[in-house]
């Protein structure tokens, strides 16, 4: 039963990740040649936005990465040791880098929503700063709580 379930969150991993890859690899550079071809004076911002994108996708993969490990430790009767507390810490780490580009980048995406007239980007850049800080504070209680099993095995194996 639980290879079935982590494979299926294994499968899932690929899944979300997929559209983020194609993302970067088509969609960031299309969006950013149609906006300085409608706004020309958004030139100079091109790259450095794309820089900030494009870090946050690497934090991204990152963590996915760092998630599919956590499941193959629990496939292999690993979840309470060490290297799960290491993946969980590399996630929030993760997440953490992520809500920190976004919201230097807020300034930029705020400025692109008021010329553009669309209000909703402004929410699609508080959505991903929040979701990323939720998972971030999710992860640390995780990594703490799993650190404290970890400990109370330990010292359970040391007084049998």
């Amino acid at each position: 039963m639980r290879n079935g379930t982590t494979m299926f969150l294994k499968i899932a991993l690929f899944v979300i990740g997929f559209p983020i890859l194609a993302l970067c690899v088509a969609g960031l550079p299309w969006m950013a040649g149609e906006l300085v071809e409608v706004h020309p004076e958004w030139d100079l911002w091109r790259y450095p936005v794309l820089a900030g994108m494009y870090a946050s996708a690497v934090a991204y993969f990152a963590a996915l990465f760092q998630a599919y490990r956590l499941l193959t430790y629990i496939d292999r009767d690993e979840a309470f040791s060490d290297l799960s507390v290491s993946a969980l810490r590399k996630i929030r780490n993760c997440a953490v880098i992520i809500s920190f580009l976004y919201t230097a980048l807020m300034p930029f995406i705020y400025i692109m929503a008021e010329v553009d007239d669309a209000p909703g980007l402004i929410v699609l850049g508080m959505v991903i700063i929040f979701a990323s800080a939720v998972i971030a504070v999710f992860a640390a209680v995780l990594q703490t709580l799993l650190r404290s099993v970890i400990d109370i095995k330990t010292e359970n194996d040391l007084t049998v």
